[in-house]
């Protein structure tokens, strides 16, 4: 007797630890259930985030980046544009109006501003009273205010919004960007027209900004200046002629 009641209460005890050990397991692969659902809820989660910060970088920004451009260009065409009188108007702010000028005339994208009869034209109202250095100086302002009235240009390439790719001219730049890089932007922004494609073509490129500002300074810098002193020099080589 005392034999069976001992085996029962080994049974007992059997049942006992494999129900302990049945609900531990089973609990067990509840939480690993649970886990391996929040890792694809989480996952799921990551992905949504992911489309989404792409669907803004490729949509929503370069749109938004377009219609800044746009809005820049036609606030400039309708202020300036259909009254230029008022852009030569600012050549009485002196260095200040040079570097107004210059900026507006530059972040105006494909539309032609006067820039540099203006800023010629303040060089040589300056050269009497400052010589040379009044016409560089005027030069340098331009320079600056060209250097970032550019950026429209660049931002509009940037965006991805490939309006011009279609230019035959607007190619043969990208191929020189990719070929001759900060090079190519300095020697091209010495000359006074077309730019406004050599910064969308930076900006498609992903080109540095800070590379394409300091280029674009640089060699707007030197057109500016060399303009100017030409246009002070030469009004004051022709003047005493007439009298």
């Amino acid at each position: 007797m005392a034999t069976d009641a001992i085996s029962r209460t080994i049974m007992s005890l059997r049942g006992v630890c494999f129900c302990g050990y049945y609900i531990t397991s089973l609990n067990y692969d509840m939480l690993q259930c649970s886990e391996d659902k929040m890792g694809r809820i989480i996952n799921n989660d990551k992905q949504a985030e992911i489309v989404k910060r792409d669907w803004l970088k490729k949509r929503v920004i370069p749109l938004l980046t377009l219609a800044f451009v746009i809005a820049i260009t036609v606030g400039i065409f309708l202020i300036y544009g259909c009254h230029p009188e008022r852009l030569a108007e600012l050549k009485n702010y002196a260095y200040w109006g040079a570097f107004l000028i210059s900026l507006i005339g530059n972040a105006a994208v494909i539309l032609a501003a006067p820039v540099l009869p203006i800023l010629s034209a303040i060089g040589v109202t300056l050269y009497p009273d400052t010589g040379p250095l009044g016409s560089i100086i005027v030069g340098l302002a331009g320079g600056v205010g060209a250097g970032i009235g550019e950026m429209t240009g660049y931002m509009l390439g940037y965006s991805g919004q490939g309006i011009v790719q279609r230019v035959n001219l607007y190619n043969r730049l990208v191929e020189r960007l990719r070929r001759w890089g900060v090079l190519a932007i300095f020697i091209l922004s010495i000359v006074p027209f077309f730019f406004d494609l050599v910064g969308i073509a930076a900006g498609v490129l992903r080109f540095p900004l800070w590379k394409f500002l300091l280029a674009c300074w640089l060699g707007r810098t030197i057109l500016y200046v060399g303009i100017v002193l030409a246009a002070a020099w030469g009004w004051e080589t022709i003047l005493p002629y007439f009298g």
